[in-house]
């Protein structure tokens, strides 16, 4: 019996094509997983199952920046110590979590959802780009602040996508007057944020530069 092709159970057949829709996952580790959990405790497999049902029915996104979070207004929004008239823009949540890794960056941020690929189908309006210059708009009206004093830090990937969503966000917002700066060169043409390494990553955020289109 070829086990790639049939398998002894169609339990087990649809837990491996579960299994296998995650990216990245191919039908033999899909096969090693599940045999794996069956050789699990019971409640160690249902605790797992849980967490997963638990994380797509429960989790939030930030109503200020989009951010994953367990409340309506994530930890870093509600972080009063942080410099809220800096936001960084990127990609999506990794993103997030890999610039917080360095230790560098004090802002906030606003989480787009993706970038602007029109082979992927996938416009501005897909992102959420219109509430980033809302953000930024009700930031400029603020009482006491000056339009000087808001930055954006793009932080968007170095490709030929991200550079095509930074220059459109920078057209969306040119007329607010805010400081608009992108990350040191210190990421090659095409680098994702999430595989920089922290030191590079957090020079890039130290070190950044005002943005040209």
């Amino acid at each position: 019996m070829n086990f790639q092709d049939k398998y002894p159970s169609r339990l087990l057949e649809d837990a491996v094509e579960a299994i296998s829709s995650l990216p990245g996952v191919g039908k033999r580790s899909a096969l090693r997983l599940a045999l794996h959990l069956l050789r699990q405790p019971e409640e160690s497999v249902h605790h797992f199952t849980a967490a997963v049902n638990r994380l797509r029915d429960e989790v939030k996104y930030c109503r200020i920046c989009r951010m994953i979070s367990d409340e309506e207004v994530c930890s870093i929004c509600a972080d009063k110590s942080r410099e809220t008239r800096t936001i960084c823009v990127v990609e999506n949540v990794r993103d997030v979590m890999s610039i917080e890794n360095t230790g560098q960056y004090h802002g906030v941020y606003h989480v787009l959802g993706g970038i602007i690929s029109p082979i992927n189908g996938i416009g501005p309006s897909d992102l959420t780009i219109r509430a980033l210059v809302e953000r930024i708009g009700a930031m400029t009206r603020a009482e006491g602040t000056a339009a000087e004093e808001v930055e954006m830090i793009l932080a968007l990937r170095g490709d030929v996508e991200g550079e095509t969503t930074s220059f459109y966000i920078y057209r969306q917002i040119e007329s607010y007057g805010i400081k608009v700066s992108s990350l040191a060169r210190g990421l090659g043409f095409g680098d994702d944020l999430e595989y920089a390494d922290e030191l590079t990553l957090g020079r890039s955020i130290v070190n950044r530069q005002i943005f040209k289109p």
